[in-house]
């Protein structure tokens, strides 16, 4: 791994959730395209984006502003998922293996805020 960040297991279930998304992702109706599909996607992809930004701020006070603007991003994903399973785009096995990560990244702001 070329990157820091890379080898933190939250990066790569972030990774893997947004794969897993977009798996699903493709089973939603086409009105859903330009709506809970394309703020899903961008949502998902900025989870990923400030962890890696992130990781190589030089302050435990920066890094954790990432890490919540990571945090903030998976709630609007969340949040989307409650809209998805309301709608029954997704059942609630796929509601609560897809809402997983959001436990583990608060956990990881928190030992970055313990951290400074």
């Amino acid at each position: 791994m070329a990157f820091r960040f890379q080898s933190w297991q939250v990066y790569k279930d972030a990774r893997a959730l947004r794969k897993e998304i977009n798996q699903i992702l493709k089973t939603f109706p086409p009105e859903e395209r330009y709506v809970l599909i394309d703020q899903m996607k961008r949502a998902m992809l900025s989870v990923m984006l400030q962890i890696a930004e992130g990781s190589e701020r030089k302050t435990e006070k920066d890094k954790n502003l990432f890490i919540n603007r990571s945090l903030t991003s998976l709630f609007e994903i969340v949040s989307c998922l409650d809209c998805s399973f309301d709608d029954k785009y997704i059942n609630e096995k796929q509601y609560n293996d897809l809402t997983l990560i959001a436990k583990q990244l608060r956990g990881f702001e928190k030992y970055i805020r313990k951290s400074y």
